[in-house]
């Protein structure tokens, strides 16, 4: 006997329409487009920082800011996996080298601690501005980010918020600091890895709003 078919499967499969897939090529674009435009605006506004091409740069100065650049990149990449749908994806890279980021700080401060010193009258002033205009260099690759999770369906929006977070700020971070030459680690590992904390943060709290499906 046949069954006849629900009106209600019909009706919902009536409405379904087709979605262009997620390509994770495309979101890797998206975001390099951002962080290369970010790069691109610094230059533009304040130039770039010429000391690590005439060898005046501390070997501090490439490791903090290969660090940041890396945890950012390795962020923004999980970040775009999410948006396709998965249950029990481990974000293992992004957390191992979010411990070795905290590192910077924590060496910093030991260190002001060892000397008796930190330097805060010296470089305050510059390490705000690092810090103001890390965070707000962050804003195109956290858009580009948002705007791919919002395609996709992200079964964590907790989790891909704070790691949108993470990028943005690591990101930001890194891009700004191609234009700053204060090279020690008490500036670097606190001025420049702040920002990476603060967008978390908020990545954390805001993101998971704006991607709900």
């Amino acid at each position: 006997m046949t069954r006849p078919p629900s009106p209600l499967i019909a009706q919902l499969a009536s409405e379904l329409e087709p979605v262009r897939p997620l390509r994770m090529a495309h979101g890797i674009a998206l975001a390099a487009l951002a962080v290369l435009a970010t790069i691109g605006l610094i230059a533009l506004t304040m130039g770039l920082w010429s000391g690590p091409m005439r060898g005046e740069a501390a070997a501090m100065f490439f490791v903090a800011n290969a660090l940041i650049g890396l945890v950012g990149l390795v962020s923004a990449l999980a970040v775009i996996r999410m948006a396709g749908p998965r249950v029990g994806a481990r974000q293992d890279g992004a957390r191992w080298l979010l411990a070795a980021l905290a590192i910077l700080p924590m060496a910093a401060v030991l260190l002001a601690m060892i000397e008796g010193q930190i330097d805060w009258h010296e470089h305050a002033t510059h390490g705000l501005e690092c810090f103001v205009a890390g965070t707000c260099s962050g804003s195109l690759v956290a858009a580009a980010l948002i705007i791919w999770l919002r395609r996709g369906a992200p079964v964590a929006p907790k989790v891909a918020g704070f790691y949108t977070g993470v990028a943005a700020g690591a990101l930001g971070s890194f891009a700004y600091g191609l234009s700053c030459p204060i090279d020690t680690i008490a500036h670097l590992g606190i001025w420049h890895v702040a920002p990476v904390a603060v967008m978390a943060a908020l990545g954390r709290i805001f993101v998971p709003r704006w991607v709900r499906w």
